[in-house]
């Protein structure tokens, strides 16, 4: 024996149903905070800002890297200590 049965409800409604807590006021809580959070952190995407962040760890990074294959080279040539 087969039985269909189609129930036609709104999502709403079957929540009312089945006894489920209405979550619509935090979702949209939940929305507009990650509206908030991505409209902050967009001027980060901005190219001008994405240099300025790289620049400022790039004089110090390629001055350690500058020591590190003087370094390298003066110990390769003899000059230093193994």
């Amino acid at each position: 024996m087969k039985l269909n049965i189609d129930i036609d409800l709104t999502p709403q409604e079957a929540r009312d149903f089945l006894g489920l807590p209405d979550v619509t006021g935090l979702n949209a809580h939940l929305i507009d905070e990650m509206i908030k959070r991505v409209d902050a952190n967009l001027a980060m995407i901005a190219p001008e800002e994405l240099m300025k962040n790289w620049m400022m760890f790039g004089g110090a990074a390629s001055e350690q890297f500058m020591k590190l294959l003087s370094a390298a080279a003066s110990r390769g040539f003899g000059g230093g200590k193994p």
